[in-house]
Protein backbone atom coordinates (compact mmCIF):
# COMPACT_ATOMS: atom_id res chain seq x y z
CA UNK A 1 0.00 0.00 0.00
CA UNK A 2 0.91 3.78 -0.70
CA UNK A 3 -0.03 6.81 0.43
CA UNK A 4 1.09 10.32 0.92
CA UNK A 5 0.27 10.46 4.78
CA UNK A 6 1.61 6.60 4.96
CA UNK A 7 -0.49 4.36 7.67
CA UNK A 8 -2.20 5.62 10.32
CA UNK A 9 -2.07 4.30 13.75
CA UNK A 10 -5.89 3.17 15.24
CA UNK A 11 -6.49 4.59 17.97
CA UNK A 12 -7.77 3.00 21.18
CA UNK A 13 -9.14 4.48 24.37
CA UNK A 14 -11.81 3.50 27.09
CA UNK A 15 -15.27 5.63 27.95
CA UNK A 16 -17.10 8.66 26.15
CA UNK A 17 -15.37 11.14 24.20
CA UNK A 18 -15.42 14.73 25.70
CA UNK A 19 -17.64 16.72 23.33
CA UNK A 20 -15.94 20.23 22.04
CA UNK A 21 -17.23 22.95 23.71
CA UNK A 22 -19.87 24.73 22.79
CA UNK A 23 -21.55 22.02 20.09
CA UNK A 24 -25.79 21.71 19.99
CA UNK A 25 -27.30 19.77 21.92
CA UNK A 26 -27.89 16.70 19.93
CA UNK A 27 -24.39 16.48 18.62
CA UNK A 28 -22.97 16.87 22.49
CA UNK A 29 -25.26 14.23 23.57
CA UNK A 30 -23.92 11.71 20.92
CA UNK A 31 -20.33 12.17 21.96
CA UNK A 32 -21.39 11.36 25.44
CA UNK A 33 -22.65 8.35 24.50
CA UNK A 34 -20.21 7.40 21.97
CA UNK A 35 -17.23 5.07 22.71
CA UNK A 36 -13.95 5.25 21.81
CA UNK A 37 -14.91 3.41 17.69
CA UNK A 38 -17.37 5.77 15.59
CA UNK A 39 -19.58 3.01 14.60
CA UNK A 40 -21.92 3.53 11.35
CA UNK A 41 -24.73 5.59 11.72
CA UNK A 42 -28.24 5.39 9.45
CA UNK A 43 -28.05 9.22 8.53
CA UNK A 44 -29.88 8.49 5.57
CA UNK A 45 -33.39 7.36 7.73
CA UNK A 46 -32.79 10.60 10.37
CA UNK A 47 -35.06 13.59 9.13
CA UNK A 48 -34.98 16.12 12.28
CA UNK A 49 -34.98 20.03 11.45
CA UNK A 50 -31.94 22.01 9.98
CA UNK A 51 -30.66 24.26 12.87
CA UNK A 52 -28.66 26.80 11.04
CA UNK A 53 -24.94 26.77 10.51
CA UNK A 54 -21.71 25.97 13.03
CA UNK A 55 -18.14 27.21 12.81
CA UNK A 56 -16.67 23.48 11.38
CA UNK A 57 -14.59 23.29 8.16
CA UNK A 58 -12.95 20.72 6.78
CA UNK A 59 -10.14 21.76 4.68
CA UNK A 60 -9.26 20.90 1.21
CA UNK A 61 -6.01 18.89 3.09
CA UNK A 62 -9.02 16.67 4.60
CA UNK A 63 -8.49 18.62 8.42
CA UNK A 64 -11.24 18.99 10.49
CA UNK A 65 -11.58 22.34 12.15
CA UNK A 66 -13.86 24.29 15.16
CA UNK A 67 -13.81 27.49 15.33
CA UNK A 68 -10.74 28.20 13.82
CA UNK A 69 -8.79 25.30 15.72
CA UNK A 70 -8.02 22.12 14.23
CA UNK A 71 -9.17 18.97 15.81
CA UNK A 72 -6.51 17.00 16.05
CA UNK A 73 -7.71 13.52 18.02
CA UNK A 74 -8.42 11.20 15.45
CA UNK A 75 -11.66 9.65 17.42
CA UNK A 76 -13.81 13.11 17.59
CA UNK A 77 -12.83 13.27 13.34
CA UNK A 78 -14.12 9.89 13.05
CA UNK A 79 -17.48 10.26 14.82
CA UNK A 80 -18.32 13.39 13.38
CA UNK A 81 -17.54 11.67 9.72
CA UNK A 82 -20.02 9.03 10.95
CA UNK A 83 -22.51 11.83 10.90
CA UNK A 84 -21.56 13.29 8.03
CA UNK A 85 -24.12 13.72 4.90
CA UNK A 86 -24.51 15.16 1.89
CA UNK A 87 -27.84 17.35 1.44
CA UNK A 88 -29.51 19.36 -1.36
CA UNK A 89 -28.26 22.27 0.80
CA UNK A 90 -24.69 21.35 1.56
CA UNK A 91 -23.11 19.44 3.99
CA UNK A 92 -24.47 18.75 7.58
CA UNK A 93 -24.01 16.29 10.71
CA UNK A 94 -27.46 14.62 11.43
CA UNK A 95 -27.92 13.09 14.81
CA UNK A 96 -31.88 11.98 15.26
CA UNK A 97 -32.75 15.39 16.64
CA UNK A 98 -30.69 17.96 14.88
CA UNK A 99 -29.01 18.85 11.59
CA UNK A 100 -26.30 21.68 11.03
CA UNK A 101 -24.46 22.64 8.31
CA UNK A 102 -20.59 22.75 7.93
CA UNK A 103 -18.31 24.03 5.39
CA UNK A 104 -16.32 21.58 3.16
CA UNK A 105 -13.54 23.59 0.97
CA UNK A 106 -13.43 20.55 -1.34
CA UNK A 107 -14.50 17.11 -0.78
CA UNK A 108 -14.55 15.68 2.95
CA UNK A 109 -12.07 13.04 3.01
CA UNK A 110 -8.97 12.14 1.80
CA UNK A 111 -7.98 8.46 0.07
CA UNK A 112 -4.53 8.10 2.45
CA UNK A 113 -3.93 4.85 0.81
CA UNK A 114 -4.46 2.22 -1.90
CA UNK A 115 -3.71 -1.52 -2.43
CA UNK A 116 -3.71 -2.89 -6.33
CA UNK A 117 -4.92 -6.44 -6.45
CA UNK A 118 -5.17 -8.85 -9.41
CA UNK A 119 -8.16 -11.49 -10.12
CA UNK A 120 -10.02 -13.28 -12.16
CA UNK A 121 -12.03 -10.25 -13.21
CA UNK A 122 -9.29 -8.24 -13.36
CA UNK A 123 -7.67 -5.12 -11.28
CA UNK A 124 -9.12 -3.90 -8.32
CA UNK A 125 -8.31 -0.89 -6.55
CA UNK A 126 -8.69 -0.76 -3.23
CA UNK A 127 -8.66 2.45 -0.83
CA UNK A 128 -8.19 3.67 2.74
CA UNK A 129 -9.62 7.29 3.67
CA UNK A 130 -8.64 9.41 6.43
CA UNK A 131 -10.89 8.30 9.14
CA UNK A 132 -10.10 4.59 8.09
CA UNK A 133 -13.41 3.80 5.46
CA UNK A 134 -12.22 1.03 3.28
CA UNK A 135 -13.92 0.73 -0.40
CA UNK A 136 -13.14 -0.83 -4.14
CA UNK A 137 -13.19 1.04 -6.45
CA UNK A 138 -16.07 0.10 -8.71
CA UNK A 139 -19.51 0.04 -9.94
CA UNK A 140 -20.57 0.87 -6.66
CA UNK A 141 -17.68 3.21 -5.64
CA UNK A 142 -16.98 5.29 -8.56
CA UNK A 143 -13.60 6.82 -9.56
CA UNK A 144 -14.28 10.48 -11.15
CA UNK A 145 -10.86 12.56 -12.59
CA UNK A 146 -10.84 16.60 -12.28
CA UNK A 147 -7.99 18.95 -13.02
CA UNK A 148 -6.27 20.62 -10.97
CA UNK A 149 -4.62 24.72 -11.10
CA UNK A 150 -1.70 23.29 -13.00
CA UNK A 151 -3.36 21.27 -15.50
CA UNK A 152 -2.36 17.81 -13.92
CA UNK A 153 -5.17 14.86 -13.01
CA UNK A 154 -7.07 15.37 -9.66
CA UNK A 155 -8.78 11.96 -9.11
CA UNK A 156 -11.74 11.02 -6.07
CA UNK A 157 -13.77 7.86 -5.33
CA UNK A 158 -16.83 7.95 -4.09
CA UNK A 159 -16.96 6.48 -0.04
CA UNK A 160 -21.05 6.88 0.36
CA UNK A 161 -23.95 9.16 -0.32
CA UNK A 162 -22.69 11.50 -1.98
CA UNK A 163 -19.88 11.86 -0.03
CA UNK A 164 -16.35 11.62 -1.93
CA UNK A 165 -12.43 11.17 -1.15
CA UNK A 166 -9.59 13.11 -2.75
CA UNK A 167 -6.61 10.74 -3.64
CA UNK A 168 -3.61 12.71 -2.14
CA UNK A 169 -0.97 13.60 -4.13
CA UNK A 170 1.34 10.35 -4.19
CA UNK A 171 -1.65 8.42 -4.99
CA UNK A 172 -2.51 10.56 -7.92
CA UNK A 173 0.85 9.66 -8.95
CA UNK A 174 0.33 5.83 -8.44
CA UNK A 175 -2.70 5.78 -10.11
CA UNK A 176 -1.46 7.88 -13.23
CA UNK A 177 0.73 4.34 -13.73
CA UNK A 178 -2.45 2.77 -14.11
CA UNK A 179 -3.86 4.75 -16.90
CA UNK A 180 -4.52 2.81 -20.03
CA UNK A 181 -5.97 3.75 -23.34
CA UNK A 182 -9.60 1.77 -24.80
CA UNK A 183 -11.76 2.24 -27.84
CA UNK A 184 -14.88 4.71 -27.16
CA UNK A 185 -18.45 3.82 -28.90
CA UNK A 186 -17.08 6.41 -31.27
CA UNK A 187 -14.62 4.58 -32.39
CA UNK A 188 -11.77 6.70 -30.81
CA UNK A 189 -10.18 6.06 -28.04
CA UNK A 190 -10.47 6.74 -24.51
CA UNK A 191 -8.26 6.90 -21.48
CA UNK A 192 -9.41 5.78 -18.11
CA UNK A 193 -8.85 3.25 -15.03
CA UNK A 194 -10.18 0.08 -14.75
CA UNK A 195 -11.04 -1.24 -11.53
CA UNK A 196 -13.74 -4.23 -10.29
CA UNK A 197 -15.26 -4.58 -13.91
CA UNK A 198 -15.85 -1.16 -14.08
CA UNK A 199 -13.53 2.17 -16.97
CA UNK A 200 -14.09 5.04 -15.04
CA UNK A 201 -12.80 7.15 -18.15
CA UNK A 202 -10.01 10.26 -18.11
CA UNK A 203 -10.09 11.99 -21.09
CA UNK A 204 -10.07 11.05 -24.87
CA UNK A 205 -6.85 10.20 -26.26
CA UNK A 206 -6.30 12.37 -28.55
CA UNK A 207 -6.73 15.36 -26.17
CA UNK A 208 -2.83 15.76 -25.22
CA UNK A 209 -3.40 14.82 -21.50
CA UNK A 210 -1.04 12.12 -20.07
CA UNK A 211 -2.42 11.53 -16.62
CA UNK A 212 0.28 13.48 -14.82
CA UNK A 213 -0.33 15.64 -11.76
Amino acid sequence: MSGERGKTGRTAGVGAQAAPEGLPSGLAGLFASAGPAAKARPVEKWNPPHCGMIDMRITADGAWHYRGSPIGRPAPVKLFASILRRDPEGYVLVTPVERVGITVEDVPFLAVEMAVSETAGGRVLTFRTNVDDVVQAGPDHPLRFETDAKGGMKPYVHIRGGLWARLTRTLALDIADLVEVRPDAAGGEIMGVASAGAFFAIAAADDGEDGGT
